[in-house]
């Protein structure tokens, strides 16, 4: 495990060197919670290469630097309510949590992968992290208002029921575009007065976000 440690802290380095994670608070999150605690045995071992890998039911988990990326983006403090939209290995909703200090909820919306991500968690010794099966393009009313809402699927619009569910001045981060192949990676702002203001940072590709508010299978 020393060497995969090793090449992982490499890895954070070169992002960080890189300019892609800025603050002391995403790297400490990335060297507590290595990518490779959150991929099946055989995919351990190429965990610190900065390219998406496989996990289980055809998905894939975000190459690092996407990672920190958004994480950058949603500027994380401790006792922000987050809420994040795929789940997918449970990597990014442990540095979520590392980052706010408090209990994040997740949704996932295949069986297969809420019970990879919790076994995952667990192994990581994270215990603050809920892992709920749904349809996250609709969000989960019961834990909002949001101060951050990070989605790590492409919709193709952005989805109403996860803007209402923030809280004034909250954020949602979201890739928006076409199936599967490219999005733009956005930035809404919830305004004080309702209205919301878009910021993009670019072009993405992940996964589709299937659901109501989303891609339909």
């Amino acid at each position: 495990m020393n060497d995969l440690y090793e090449r992982w802290k490499r890895t954070v380095e070169m992002l960080e060197l890189e300019g892609i994670i800025k603050s002391k608070e995403v790297k400490e999150a990335f060297l507590k919670y290595p990518r490779y605690l959150f991929v099946e045995e055989r995919y351990k071992k190429y965990a610190h290469i900065d390219e998406p890998l496989p996990i289980p039911a055809g998905q894939t988990v975000s190459a690092p630097h996407m990672v920190a990326i958004m994480l950058e983006i949603a500027k994380l403090k401790p006792g922000m309510n987050v809420l994040e939209v795929g789940t997918g290995s449970g990597w990014n909703a442990a540095l979520i949590s590392y980052l706010v200090k408090r209990d994040v909820y997740t949704i996932e919306r295949i069986p297969e992968l809420v019970e990879f991500a919790k076994r995952n968690l667990e192994r990581a010794g994270v215990k603050n992290v809920h892992v709920i099966l749904g349809d996250g393009s609709k969000g989960f009313p019961p834990k909002a208002p949001y101060d951050v809402i990070i989605v790590t699927a492409g919709a193709p619009k952005i989805p109403d029921p996860l803007v209402e569910q923030l809280k004034p001045g909250g954020k949602l981060i979201i890739p928006v575009g076409s199936y599967h192949l490219w999005q733009e990676l956005l930035e809404v702002i919830k305004k004080k007065s309702g209205d919301i203001e878009i910021k993009s940072h670019g072009g993405v590709a992940f996964v589709p976000l299937i659901g109501e508010h989303g891609w339909k299978e």
